[in-house]
């Protein structure tokens, strides 16, 4: 049995939806399906899941690690090597879960967002992101560069200040959020950016996408 299969049964055996299981397990709905359907949409091969992700799903199904790592067959490889011993002065790793990457967003003129899943990547568990997108452009500087990688949780409203992930007719752009009675401002970081003002009927053409909860960059 892999890992997919054991997701399934619980959830056939218990009437759980995707959603569900994901609020359940920590991992986002996107992954679960991958895991379900035991196919990486990077290379079309059978998926390896992180010894994160397995404790993530035994914790959720209430049955112990190691009975877990027992069911999972040879087609599922899964390393079992012990957590290297933390240095004196470093903090452990916080856990961690795996959510996909799925396409860029512009942080200034908006761009088409890519829907299809680049590749899996991992993030604070805290964060509960849904998912993560990869920044473009100067308009967020300097709290969010260019090339950083924004983890998002997906939700339809954000307070006022609050940076999201928006969607104008089929475009996405990184903004700061703000709704007043007559019109949605939609406000760059930088101050070289004016910020995006949506009135009356173009009001309707606003989505938001979900709140941005974290980001990753190099050194």
């Amino acid at each position: 049995m892999i890992l997919g299969d054991l997701i399934k049964e619980y959830r056939r055996e218990h009437g759980y939806s995707m959603d569900q299981f994901a609020k359940m397990s920590g991992l986002s709905k996107a992954y679960i399906s991958i895991l379900e359907r035991n196919v990486n949409p990077v290379n079309n091969k059978p998926v390896i899941p992180s010894l994160e992700t397995i404790k993530a799903v035994a914790q959720a199904i209430n049955m112990d690690f190691n009975d877990v790592i027992a069911v999972l067959d040879g087609n599922q490889p899964v390393s079992l090597k012990n957590e290297p011993e933390i240095p004196p002065g470093f903090q452990p790793m916080p856990a961690m879960t795996e959510v996909p990457l799925v396409g860029r967003i512009a942080c200034g003129k908006p761009i088409t967002a890519e829907e299809n899943i680049e590749r899996m990547v991992c993030v604070p568990a805290k964060w509960r992101a849904t998912f993560t997108l990869t920044c473009e452009g100067s308009s967020m500087e300097p709290k969010i560069h260019d090339g950083d990688l924004v983890a998002i949780r997906s939700q339809p409203t954000v307070e006022n200040g609050e940076v999201a992930a928006v969607r104008i007719d089929g475009e996405a752009t990184l903004k700061r959020v703000y709704l007043h009675e007559n019109f949605i401002e939609l406000r760059a970081e930088n101050p070289a950016y004016t910020s995006i003002i949506l009135t009356k009927e173009e009001m309707n053409t606003v989505t938001i996408e979900g709140k941005a909860v974290g980001l990753c960059r190099d050194i």
